[in-house]
């Protein structure tokens, strides 16, 4: 009596890690530059922007001194919108595509890579959330930076003093972007073949443990320079902009 096959179980990637595959029309493109522009150059420039900020412990000086040495630099609106803001905007809008077009399993199959996957999704949703408010209030509201870059440290200083849930969403924000971008550099190895085998993605997830722990640790003690800084305590003085 002839029996009928059971299909194999697929190898590989472990559940929750799809791999980019080819044959998927104009979609495959897409995935394919989503997965790249979370490394380059979103999460170059992620990881400039949290070490730039811990300028802020040293006080306004330092920091105002970083804000005007990157507004100088040749090219800065092209680099701003065509290496930040579209990047950015594409990352996350077809972020949230693939999202609502996937499925993560979690209640039906609670394996690891499923949560993950799902975590991967919702710090994806604060972290822009969290960048959304951050560019807005920074970059197009109140004081222009890229015209006095001297004011930027008294307006993240102005944020936080006196707004707790200020704070708290800064907070936050910095520990989804950092898990959002750490275990994105474990899914692209995953995903183009730069790790393979259970091993080899093993001790690259201890390595994005360690990145992501350094991010949300910058993140911190960049907040902790401006939340612990007191006007004449280290003979700086803020520059007033609101009146």
């Amino acid at each position: 009596m002839a029996s009928t096959a059971s299909p194999t179980a697929p190898t590989g990637l472990k559940p929750g890690v799809a791999p980019l595959r080819a044959g998927k029309g104009h979609s495959f493109l897409w995935r394919r530059l989503h997965s790249l522009s979370g490394i380059i150059p979103i999460g170059a420039f992620l990881v400039e922007h949290f070490i730039s900020n811990t300028e802020a412990v040293k006080g306004p000086a330092a920091y105002n001194g970083t804000v005007r040495f990157l507004n100088s630099l040749p090219f800065v609106l092209f680099m701003e919108w065509g290496l930040i803001f579209i990047p950015i905007l594409y990352h996350s809008l077809y972020g949230f595509y693939i999202w609502f077009r996937g499925d993560s399993n979690v209640s039906e199959y609670p394996w690891t890579g499923n949560w993950m996957y799902t975590m991967q999704r919702w710090t994806g949703a604060v972290a822009f959330a969290y960048i959304v408010y951050h560019t807005y209030t920074l970059r197009f509201t109140g004081e222009h930076l890229a015209s006095n870059p001297d004011a930027g440290f008294e307006k993240v200083y102005n944020q936080f003093q006196g707004h707790p849930w200020v704070v708290i969403f800064y907070f936050v924000g910095v520990i989804a972007a950092s898990w959002h971008f750490a275990y994105g550099i474990w899914l692209f190895c995953a995903k183009w073949g730069v790790t393979t085998g259970d091993n080899a993605r093993r001790k690259l997830g201890y390595i994005c443990v360690a990145i992501g722990l350094a991010m949300i640790g910058m993140g911190v003690y960049s907040m902790i320079g401006f939340l612990g800084y007191h006007a004449g305590a280290s003979g700086d003085t803020l520059t007033k902009i609101f009146h």
